[in-house]
């Protein structure tokens, strides 16, 4: 059965896992973790669904009980699992080590269901923009996947890649850069943070990739935390934003608000599919801020999944 999703659908590809939280414990005993449902892909599709606009998840579930709380959340939210993959095998688990300005994890995927993921080729056309990156984009099976969607996105939808490079001895560090610059080579649209940059093109300063990233006929999304997000255009502009101001609390599932609510806002601009992201001056400061506003909610609450407040505005006028 052909799916035909609803006019301005995102189809979002990636992995379903579980974030172990560094939960509050007694004086003198060890450290307990709280299981929490995540995933970038899972908290973009949350997000979106949230924020209105309908999504599809391109991942694969598992047969264990986290597998069973993923799709609760999702289906819970709104998202359409009619694409997500099915296996026996159990989900992988991602141990974090929450820090003022970031998050480390330790990833435990060998033998999972999470990378089992079907190609959608076929389908990427059908959907008014495609999301792609993270560990599915670089963990086996699933790399190659992604990416033979991903072509397909580019050449008849809007792409949207997130990096949201990970490092951790579980992941081959030179494959997976490689695999993740591809991707953003192929995308539409780019949203990056400092430490992509800085994983992916060494020596380079953020400004200057982000700049010739863009001049390949992307929109990139540069965001900085509490210092902001800058976009830069096809066109050569650069729109900065600052931070909304915020108590942070966690910053566990950020910067996939930020991307869902610019897919959310871009969904609503209606762009030419396999074509550059055109934005005039006060359309990118639009989008940026409702998306820093987005990453906000989340940050000032714990856990990770997007549970919290949505901001909304006005649509965007078209340019």
């Amino acid at each position: 059965m052909t799916t035909v999703p609803p006019p301005g659908a995102v189809l979002v590809l990636g992995e379903a896992l579980i974030d172990l939280v560094p939960a509050e414990g007694g004086p003198g005993t060890a450290r307990r973790y709280a299981a929490e449902p995540g995933g970038a892909p899972v908290n973009v599709a949350v997000g979106l669904a949230r924020l209105g606009t309908p999504s599809f998840f391109a991942g694969a579930l598992g047969g264990d009980a986290f597998a069973g709380d993923l799709e609760h959340v999702l289906t819970g939210a709104g998202v359409d699992t009619s694409l997500t993959g099915r296996s026996p095998l159990p989900t992988t688990l991602a141990v974090t080590d929450p820090r003022p300005d970031t998050t480390g994890y330790h990833f435990h995927l060998a033998a999972t269901a999470t990378f089992e993921i079907p190609e959608h080729a076929e389908a990427a056309g059908r959907f008014s923009a495609v999301y792609a990156g993270g560990l599915a984009a670089v963990v086996a099976p699933a790399a190659d996947t992604v990416a033979t969607t991903a072509r397909a996105a580019a050449r008849s939808s809007v792409l949207m890649v997130d990096p949201n490079v990970r490092v951790d001895r579980s992941i081959a560090p030179q494959d997976g850069a490689r695999r993740l610059r591809d991707l953003c080579a192929l995308a539409h649209v780019v949203k990056v943070s400092d430490e992509d940059l800085a994983a992916l093109w060494p020596g380079e300063s953020a400004e200057d990739a982000c700049a010739r990233l863009a001049a390949g006929g992307r929109l990139v999304l540069l965001t900085r935390g509490a210092h902001g997000s800058t976009a830069f255009t096809a066109d050569g502009e650069r729109v900065a934003v600052p931070a909304t101001p915020v108590t942070v609390v966690n910053t566990i599932g950020a910067g996939d608000a930020f991307a869902a609510a610019v897919l959310h806002r871009l969904a609503a601009l209606a762009p030419p599919p396999g074509g550059p992201v055109r934005l005039a001056r006060e359309q990118a400061a639009d989008i940026l801020a409702f998306a820093g506003r987005a990453a906000a909610a989340v940050v000032s609450g714990p856990g990770t999944a997007l549970t919290g407040p949505l901001p909304e505005a006005p649509a965007v006028a078209r340019g």
